[in-house]
């Protein structure tokens, strides 16, 4: 992935991803050492929590389309190596929670995803 070119979303808009999935099935142990490693860089990037908790459900049978999305997801991170958090101080903290809710947004079990994402000051603490 060092020459890939960087992209600026961490998943295509409007992906519809399920477990037939596209393509051929690609190695499973593979895939899921790719998508662990980035399930543990969302601890400092919380920008591709959505990203990766997506694909994290194909882990079992990975098609090539599911490869692709993570193949996207570290594009994206090529190309925002200088994100970071700043957590600056004051006397004055404000959490603040956001939620959001997709009814029956599952294609594969129909079932609902509900996300909230929780804030500490201007800083995405918790997604």
């Amino acid at each position: 992935m060092e020459d890939s070119n960087p992209v600026k979303t961490s998943i295509e808009t409007g992906i519809k991803l399920t477990k037939e999935g596209d393509g051929r099935t690609v190695d499973a142990t593979h895939f899921k050492q790719i998508v662990e490693s980035l399930r543990y860089l969302t601890c400092t990037r919380p920008d591709i929590c959505y990203a990766v908790g997506l694909v994290n459900r194909y882990m079992e049978s990975p098609r090539q389309v599911h490869l692709q999305a993570v193949k996207i997801i570290m594009r994206y991170i090529k190309g925002t190596t200088t994100f970071d958090l700043f957590y600056s101080s004051s006397k004055k903290i404000e959490i603040v929670e956001y939620s959001d809710s997709d009814w029956g947004g599952d294609s594969d079990e129909r079932k609902s995803t509900n996300d909230n994402c929780f804030m500490i000051g201007k800083i995405v603490c918790l997604w």
